[in-house]
């Protein structure tokens, strides 16, 4: 199978690519640089520049391409460019697709379980509407930028993901020094749901997603037992042997992080893929205690 592939030197893109060539398939890298590697080929997604003709000899996409949520303080101008750079990155991409000659059979495009806003107590699958906020404002225009390769009548998978859990970055990467000095704690009350999915996982879901023809429209790429913020950092503190006590405030993170606060940490999610699981996907990590030793071993 011939993959093209945003995104590729991301956390989730990196260990994609890997287990892709691993198994032997040829995939292709879009940069916004100019080229280094012979899989390498440059796009421009604010201006919406790429050659559809790199869409010719795809069989599948795969979208993951993005400004981080959480990398910055959210000022006004930093969400504009999280909203952009989804949004115009996306549709680029549908463009290309929907213009090439010999068009991918799938495009699989990263989403969010940000779609659904702050869910409280409730848990939701791919059935509930959305929520409001900044991030579901985005989710929704994200995902309605794959109109162009819709309408091309290829099929299009918006993987709603959650906290992807990896020792090598992302929200557990960036924490884990701090627990292994037995300085970290919860966020809050600790009460707030988060949605999560162990990185091995979520390859195995995408890979799972591209090759099930069957499936289309937002998956949620979750794991099925969501987990509350103080049994999370708990987990975390027993997997590295050390004590997890600290409580951040919540005023202390919103004077910190700004919006972000309330919207990417404070936030309840409790998210399940019901999808996912009617379709036959088997978690490897289902349960947070788990998932945590596995990674941080």
């Amino acid at each position: 199978m011939n993959v093209v592939v945003t995104g590729s030197s991301g956390l989730i893109g990196s260990a994609l690519v890997k287990s892709l060539t691993a198994d032997g398939h040829e995939v292709v890298r879009l940069v916004r640089r100019e080229p280094r590697a012979a899989d390498e080929r440059k796009w421009d997604p604010a201006s919406g520049n790429l050659d559809a003709t790199v869409m010719d000899v795809a069989d599948a996409v795969v979208h993951l391409a993005g400004a981080g949520i959480g990398d910055h303080r959210w000022s006004e101008a930093y969400k504009h460019t999280v909203l952009r750079s989804r949004v115009d990155g996306t549709t680029t991409i549908a463009t290309a697709i929907a213009n090439a000659t010999n068009p991918p059979k799938v495009l699989l495009s990263a989403s969010a379980v940000g779609f659904y806003g702050d869910t409280g107590e409730d848990a939701v699958d791919e059935s509930a509407p959305s929520g409001s906020g900044f991030l579901a404002d985005v989710v929704r225009q994200w995902e309605a930028a794959t109109a162009a390769a819709e309408s091309a009548e290829v099929r299009v998978v918006h993987a709603r993901t959650g906290v992807v859990l990896s020792a090598d970055g992302g929200a557990l990467g960036k924490v884990l020094p701090l627990f292994k000095l037995g300085l970290g704690g919860r966020l809050g009350s600790g009460a707030q749901w988060m949605s999560w999915i162990a990185i091995a996982d979520h390859i195995t879901a995408l890979r799972f997603l591209l090759d099930h023809a069957e499936l289309s429209g937002p998956i949620n790429v979750t794991a099925p037992e969501p987990t509350r913020n103080r049994d999370y950092t708990k987990a975390i503190g027993r997997a590295v042997h050390r004590p997890a006590l600290a409580i951040v405030p919540a005023a202390a993170l919103r004077i910190a992080l700004g919006g972000f606060a309330d919207e990417g940490v404070l936030v309840s999610q409790r998210v399940l893929p019901t999808r996912l699981e009617d379709a036959g996907f088997a978690f490897t990590y289902a349960d947070i205690d788990a998932a945590l030793t596995a990674i941080i071993d």
